[in-house]
């Protein structure tokens, strides 16, 4: 694959085979345990596969609202017109990250109602701050003489700003795009306490019934699903950065 160092070659050939080692042991363990007829039930293949699939919408729904907002914000916290709006933009950001996760989806739930809708907003507002910072970063890194060159040559503002700003930032914006995928994965863990269901729902109901086994198998499959979207991430990372934007 284009643009990638060899560290990156081996994480997208070693996280791959990390996940299929440790979900096929979990799998054995799941064959072979001596479950209780509650542990059974709950780790029964239907019902955690409809968990994960209910916590990979709740992380691609958010994921699309964080890039379709966060990016254009970046642009314009960029440009010179609304450049002094950047302190507040960020402040904002960095208040919706560190306040704790299961705060703002309680809070929000509170407010608005439970449910799946909720908890997107929720995820939204968390995964907000690093791709907003990474695309504000990027656009700033890019050599002001290639944006001159540009307009020099004709290009409008939004030419320059497609074929050689964005492009050229693309990198440092798709590494704060995976950081936000990786953090809505595990952020995402909380969206059960809502009753917008995931696999966060194994972890609660392992620690409310005093099933270490339950609780074990919902933090691993986090974890393999963080792995997972890690390692997605960094194949888009590859497809969509430019040849020689790095």
């Amino acid at each position: 694959m284009k643009n990638l160092s060899r560290e990156d070659r081996i994480l997208l050939i070693g996280i791959p085979v990390l996940v299929l080692v440790v979900f096929a042991g979990w799998v054995v363990w799941r064959q072979t345990a001596d479950l209780g007829d509650v542990e059974a039930r709950l780790l029964d293949w239907s019902n955690v596969g409809s968990l994960t699939w209910e916590h990979i919408r709740l992380v691609v729904y958010s994921a699309v609202l964080v890039m379709v907002t966060a990016v254009p914000v970046g642009v314009l916290l960029t440009r010179r017109r609304t450049a002094f709006l950047s302190p507040v933009a960020t402040l904002l950001g960095n208040i919706g990250q560190s306040a704790p996760v299961v705060g703002v989806v309680v809070l929000l739930a509170i407010w608005l109602g439970f449910g799946t809708g909720t908890a997107v907003l929720s995820l939204t507002i968390y995964g907000f701050l690093p791709v907003l910072s990474n695309t504000v970063t990027g656009l700033k890194a890019v050599d002001p003489t290639l944006v001159e060159s540009a307009r020099g040559m004709g290009m409008s503002p939004r030419q320059v700003l497609t074929r050689v700003e964005l492009p050229l930032a693309m990198p440092v914006i798709m590494t704060g795009a995976r950081t936000a995928l990786v953090l809505l994965v595990g952020a995402g863990a909380f969206a059960t306490f809502i009753d917008a269901g995931g696999l966060g729902t194994l972890i609660q109901t392992g620690i409310t019934l005093y099933r270490f086994s339950v609780l074990v198998s919902g933090a691993i499959l986090v974890a393999l699903l963080a792995l997972v979207v890690e390692w997605v991430g960094r194949i888009l990372e590859s497809v969509l950065t430019p040849e020689g934007a790095v």
